[in-house]
């Protein structure tokens, strides 16, 4: 958001450090109407996913800038937005202000807003037989995913008006009441119901080329953000063996009698102790930009989360280290759920200032990471196996953890980054603490 000359302007946001354009799928308003902070005006469409996207200010909307469908560039001005409440102005003053009486004077309502605009529809689309792949991803967005899912209607079972075939709300509105309409194959072998008259602007094709997001351009988007972080970031890597019988131990007792919904998960004990770590050694959390390193004022750990469709997205958990254990397990599996979901917005996908990844649960016993610029460090754990260790002088078998380090040379180094693993697992060994 940017303010200037009394109006604010709803710009395209970057939504991660390797998006650089997105497509603008729905509006969910139009000109004269009001918003609120944190209210979901818009859908965006990146190589992802399709992101819901809220405005960070109250007001009302006075110009939408870019139409449904169309791909910009982050930054570009999607909307303007006035002031909800203008200032008031004074009128010319006359020498003696007529006398009313308190209980009877008028209350001067000042005009808030001018009359909206028409709001100009995205048209009709049919949908380009031999487009999609034996799994279609069906193009909506996260709000009609939802809705669509609480009534147990299947989106593929819909023709989508929208962007590139997209499901737009209209569309489920209409299959809700039964009235959708028919796909360009049944329109082909069955007479067609009378039309509805349109307006003749809104009939008028307007061809669009766009590309639908795939795992493949997701792959793309991934592979220009690690190959810029290996060319720009002199990495140094780091590993510890971490003894996590005491955590596991606490772990048992505190979820002993929760509900499966509400119990602890081991990860969530790692990103604990490693936000906690994190603040302690500020050279591991922030971003590099400009040649110098800014240390962040709290820890947003970043964790990423494997989509099913292929790639994956990092959310993150926001002020880590002042969240209690179980709120940020909460927290956790909400943003992995969503963003399985593609309903992750656009708050959830601010930047992270360290990222944490967990292959555990792939077996994997050590993950080194690449740093995701402009962060300057990546935390990684690997599976919790059972392996022989030295403990208390004897030699027995303990759960151990691989806990690895990938930092930036031109922030930190070894010797830092050696005191924060230890941090790490000083963390661990004292789950009570956490």
């Amino acid at each position: 958001m940017s303010e200037g000359n009394g109006s604010t302007d709803f710009c395209m946001p970057a939504l991660g450090a390797d998006m650089e354009k997105g497509t603008l799928l729905e509006w969910y308003v139009k000109p004269g109407d009001p918003v609120h902070r944190g209210q979901v005006i818009a859908d965006v469409d990146t190589e992802k996913s399709a992101i819901e996207v809220e405005v960070w200010t109250d007001g009302i909307v006075d110009e939408i800038c870019v139409p449904e469908g169309a791909e910009v560039p982050v930054g570009t001005v999607l909307a303007r937005l006035r002031p909800a409440v203008p200032s008031a102005v004074a009128p010319a003053a006359p020498a003696a202000p007529a006398k009313v009486p308190p209980q009877a004077a008028p209350r001067v309502q000042p005009k808030v807003q001018p009359p909206a605009r028409p709001r100009v529809q995205p048209p009709t689309r049919p949908a380009v037989p031999g487009a999609m792949s034996a799994a279609p991803r069906v193009r909506s967005s996260p709000l009609v995913r939802r809705r669509a899912a609480q009534a147990g209607i299947d989106l593929a079972a819909i023709p989508g008006t929208g962007p590139g075939g997209a499901v737009v709300s209209a569309d489920l509105e209409r299959a809700l009441a039964g009235t959708h309409p028919q796909s360009a194959h049944q329109q082909a072998h069955q007479p067609a119901p009378e039309p509805v008259p349109e307006p003749a602007a809104e009939r008028t094709p307007r061809p669009r080329a766009r590309r639908s997001p795939t795992a493949d351009g997701m792959r793309e988007s991934i592979a220009r953000l690690m190959t810029r972080s290996k060319r720009e970031i002199p990495h140094y890597y780091l590993s510890t063996t971490i003894d996590v019988g005491p955590a596991l131990a606490w772990l048992r007792e505190r979820n002993a009698g929760l509900e499966v919904t509400e119990r602890l998960l081991p990860v969530a004990l790692l990103l604990k102790a490693t936000a906690l770590a994190a603040s302690e050694y500020p050279d591991m959390n922030g971003h590099y930009v400009d040649g110098r390193h800014h240390p962040a004022p709290t820890v947003r750990l970043g964790v990423p989360v494997a989509l099913r469709s292929g790639g994956l997205v990092t959310p993150i958990v926001d002020a880590a280290e002042q969240l209690s254990v179980f709120d940020l397990n909460r927290r956790l599996r909400d943003v992995a759920t969503r963003a399985r979901q593609g309903a992750l917005r656009a708050s959830d996908l601010a930047e992270p200032t360290l990222s944490v990844t967990n292959l555990g649960d792939q077996g994997v016993e050590a993950v080194f990471g690449v740093i995701y610029p402009p962060q300057v460090a990546l935390v990684g754990f690997g599976a919790v196996s059972e392996r022989p260790w030295a403990h208390d002088g004897l030699l027995g078998v303990r759960p151990l953890v691989t806990a690895t380090l990938a930092a930036d040379h031109r922030v930190s180094d070894g010797h830092r980054g050696g005191l924060f693993l230890t941090a790490v697992a000083e963390r661990l060994a004292h789950p009570e603490e956490l």
